[in-house]
C-alpha cells in the first residue's frame, strides 16, 4: 500500500503537513508546526516567525523548503544562517526529507510522474545547494542554495529568500554586529524576484536587532506552544541569566535596572595585543557553576580581554585552556585555591605549565565592582570571546547566580591593575 493510501487526495494531506515531518522521523511535530510550514510553503506574503529555542522551527522549516521544491520546482530558494558553516545542517535535513518515500510518492501524485516512468529524485547536491530531476533552471542556478548572511550574495536572485537565525548572541552583545546584520538583511530586498517572498525565522536578542526591520511579524512564547513542561522551563531558567532566558524562551528583552555594566563592551581584532599577557581560570567542578578562563594584557591605558566559558568539570576543558593560553600566549595562569586545595594548580603543573595558585580573601562582588567596574571604559575584548562570557558579565548583579565570567575578568583586571589608567597619570602631571 502506497503511504498516501490513507489520504483521499493530496488537499487532504497538505492540511496535515505535519504529520509529513512525522513520518520522516521529527516525532515532536504537532499541528502547530502545521501552521508553521503551511504559512512557510504556502503563503503569499512576507512572513515572520518568533520563536522559543527547542520549538522545533527548523525542523518545521526543513520540511516546508522540501515541500516548495516539490510543489513550485520552478521557483528557487536561496536560504541565509549567520555563517556558512551553520548552513550545512539544513541542507542535511532537507536532502533527507526528499529521499523520503512520502516525498517521493507526493512528487509523483503532484506531478504525474508515473506516466513519464520517472520517480523524484536529487539530481545533485553538495554542502551549499541541492536541486531536484524536477528543476530545470536556464541559468544554471541550483534550486535550493545556502549562504552565510556575512557571503557575498550580490547578483542573485531568487523568489523565496529564506533567512533562519541570522540573528544571535553576537547581536546581543555587539552594536556593530547589530547594524551588520541589518545591513546584510537590507540587501535581501535586491534578491528576491519581483512577486516572491522574504521568509524569516529566529529568535530575538535585542530591542534594536534585525527583527526591528522585518515585517508580519508572529510570535510563539515558551508560554503558549505547549512544548516545553513547567519543570523543563524552571530547569532551564536556573541555567542562564534572566535576560538570556528572556530572550530566548518568552521573546521579550529585560533591562536589569541593578545591573553594574550599563554600557556595551568594546572589541579589537588584533589577537598579537594579548600576547605575552596572562591568564587566570574560574574553576567549577560541580553544580550550577561554569569554568570561565580569561586571557588579559594591558597595554598604554587599555586592558585587552579575552574569555572562554564551559559548562563544565575544569577537568574537562583543561587541554583546551592551555591551548587558548599558548595560543595567545598568555602565561602564568592564575587560580585560587579555596576551594580545591590546590588540584588545580598541581594539574597544570604536571602539564608542565606555568600555573600560579593564590588565596582569595575579596568578596567577590565587591571585587567585580571595583577592579572590572573601574577599568570597564577601558576594556577591549578580542572578538571572538565566548558571547555567553560576556553576555554573563553584561548582566551581573549583586545577588546574580551566574557570576564565573566577571569574577574571572575581575581577577586579571586586579592582577593587571597595578599599572594606572591614563586619567590617573594625566591628573598627576598637572
Amino acid at each position: 500500500m502506497s503511504s498516501l493510501e490513507a489520504w483521499s487526495n493530496t488537499r487532504e494531506l497538505m492540511q496535515q503537513t505535519h504529520i509529513i515531518g512525522r513520518m520522516i522521523g521529527f516525532k515532536d511535530l504537532t499541528p502547530l508546526h502545521h501552521e508553521w510550514i503551511k504559512e512557510i510553503a504556502l503563503g503569499d506574503d512576507d512572513y515572520t516567525l518568533q520563536a522559543h529555542r527547542g520549538s522545533y522551527k527548523s525542523s518545521s522549516l526543513a520540511v516546508a523548503i522540501a515541500l516548495i521544491m516539490i510543489l513550485y520546482p520552478k521557483r528557487n530558494i536561496i536560504f541565509l544562517r549567520k555563517t556558512d558553516n551553520d548552513v550545512a545542517e539544513m541542507m542535511g535535513m532537507v536532502s533527507k526529507i526528499l529521499r523520503s518515500k512520502i516525498i517521493i510518492d507526493l512528487a509523483n501524485i503532484v506531478h504525474d510522474l508515473k506516466k513519464s516512468q520517472t520517480v523524484l529524485k536529487i539530481a545533485s547536491e553538495n554542502q551549499e545547494s541541492i536541486s531536484t530531476n524536477l528543476w530545470k533552471s536556464p541559468m544554471g542556478a541550483p534550486q535550493l542554495r545556502g549562504k552565510g548572511i556575512k557571503s557575498s550574495i550580490t547578483g542573485s536572485h531568487a523568489w523565496y529568500v529564506i533567512t533562519d537565525d541570522i540573528c544571535n548572541l553576537e547581536d546581543r552583545i555587539s552594536r556593530s554586529e547589530r547594524e551588520r546584520t541589518k545591513l546584510q538583511y537590507d540587501e535581501l530586498q535586491n534578491i528576491r524576484n519581483r512577486g516572491g517572498r522574504i521568509i524569516n525565522l529566529g529568535t530575538p536578542w535585542h530591542k534594536e536587532d534585525v527583527f526591528s526591520k522585518m515585517p508580519n511579524i508572529n510570535r510563539y512564547d515558551c508560554y503558549h506552544t505547549g512544548l516545553i513542561t513547567p519543570e523543563k522551563l524552571q530547569e532551564l531558567r536556573n541555567s542562564m541569566t534572566p535576560s538570556l532566558f528572556a530572550a530566548n524562551y518568552e521573546l521579550k528583552h529585560i533591562a536589569n535596572e541593578d545591573a553594574l555594566f550599563k554600557t556595551p563592551p568594546q572589541f579589537f581584532n588584533d589577537p598579537e595585543l594579548l600576547r605575552d599577557g596572562i591568564s587566570h581560570v574560574d574553576a567549577a567542578y560541580s553544580g550550577k557553576d561554569s569554568t570561565a578562563f580569561t586571557c588579559g594584557r594591558y597595554r598604554d591605558g587599555i586592558i585587552y580581554l579575552y574569555g572562554r566559558i564551559w559548562r563544565k568539570h575544569v577537568e574537562d576543558v583543561m587541554d583546551t585552556i592551555i591551548y587558548e593560553a599558548d595560543r595567545l600566549m598568555c602565561w602564568p595562569l592564575y587560580n585560587e585555591n579555596n576551594g580545591d586545595k590546590g588540584f588545580v594548580n598541581k594539574e597544570f603543573r604536571l602539564r608542565n605549565k606555568w600555573s600560579k595558585e593564590y588565596r582569595e580573601s575579596q568578596n567577590k562582588y565587591v571585587k567585580i565592582s571595583s577592579h572590572l567596574k573601574k577599568w570597564w571604559p577601558n576594556i577591549r575584548f578580542l572578538e571572538g570571546t565566548d558571547p555567553e562570557y560576556i553576555s554573563e558579565i553584561m548582566d551581573y548583579t549583586e545577588d546574580a547566580e551566574h557570576d564565573d565570567a566577571p569574577d574571572s575578568a575581575a581577577c586579571v583586571c586586579r592582577i593587571l591593575g597595578k599599572y594606572r589608567r591614563p586619567e590617573e597619570e594625566k591628573k598627576e602631571e598637572n
